[in-house]
């Protein structure tokens, strides 16, 4: 199994390059960030984590800057986003984004997707709260088809375009890892439909083993081979005996927290993981 970690990368943070190089030296697999373009001054939405809401979420630097910053610094450690809010973004212009960071990092970015839970935030962009999954789903299925085919045409419930020219196409094949958050019947019904992989978060998963039996219900559900199906368990437990449970259960990968603070802070707790990975 693969360690990982993530982060809030933010401008009062450990650098991003200093973290990036600090990860691949020690072994850690991936470096994990989230993405928030603002947070509406009104905060009508409730953060699900209980108020207040952290700071490092109105504080986040761009998710794509900050991994090909990363990616330039580095050779193996695999490059992710966790999640990337599609449901607020152009899919032309992120599927170009996604590939281009494909392309410059040697084919080692994972696509962690959500449909994002500020209300606010999503209908600044443009998009009612209620469409957010649709949107999400719609806006994938459009990259997709905009990374796999020359000439690409999309005609969908709220994208459509007719046949463009859009290079480059992602390094991997047929285009990176797509992963999707989230743990109710709808998400596992949409991963097995049309993602690689599952992301759910640690803390709603307590038993990973059930969580993955879940997962198969609905793959055998839809006809989808299992093994085809990558978990990794995003906000992991630093736990050992939590990492041997995703062990046995067959999760790919775990990915554990380092708080958004400078190189004091964040150096010793990631020396403390590095202990997780020989345990």
């Amino acid at each position: 199994m693969k360690i990982g970690v993530y982060i809030f990368p933010t401008k009062y943070s450990i650098s991003v390059v200093d973290l990036a190089r600090a990860l691949e030296d020690r072994g850690f697999e991936s470096l994990f960030v989230p993405e928030h373009t603002h947070i509406p001054v009104s905060r009508r939405t409730p953060f699900p984590g209980g108020e207040p809401l952290p700071r490092e979420y109105a504080n986040c630097l761009d998710p794509f800057v900050v991994l090909s910053a990363a990616a330039a610094a580095t050779r193996t450690l695999r490059v992710g986003t966790g999640i990337c809010l599609v449901s607020q973004r152009d899919p032309i212009v992120t599927a170009k984004a996604v590939a281009s960071l494909d392309v410059l990092s040697g084919g080692r970015f994972e696509f962690g997707i959500g449909a994002g839970w500020n209300q606010d935030e999503i209908e600044n962009h443009g998009i009612a709260f209620d469409d957010r999954f649709r949107v999400m789903v719609d806006h994938v299925k459009a990259m997709q088809t905009i990374w796999t085919e020359e000439e690409a045409a999309y005609d969908g419930a709220f994208t459509h375009f007719d046949p463009v020219w859009s290079w480059p196409k992602p390094v991997q094949k047929p285009y990176p890892p797509v992963l999707l958050g989230g743990e109710t019947k709808y998400s596992l019904r949409r991963i097995v439909e049309f993602c690689d992989g599952w992301l759910p978060r640690g803390n709603k998963m307590t038993d990973p083993g059930a969580g993955m039996d879940e997962l198969r219900v609905y793959a055998d559900e839809a006809g989808r081979d299992m093994d085809s199906i990558s978990v990794s368990v995003f906000r992991a437990p630093p736990e050992e005996h939590y990492l041997e449970k995703c062990r046995e259960a067959g999760v790919l990968r775990v990915l554990l927290a380092l708080p958004s603070e400078g190189q004091d802070v964040v150096m010793p707790l990631l020396d403390q993981y590095t202990e997780l990975l020989t345990a």
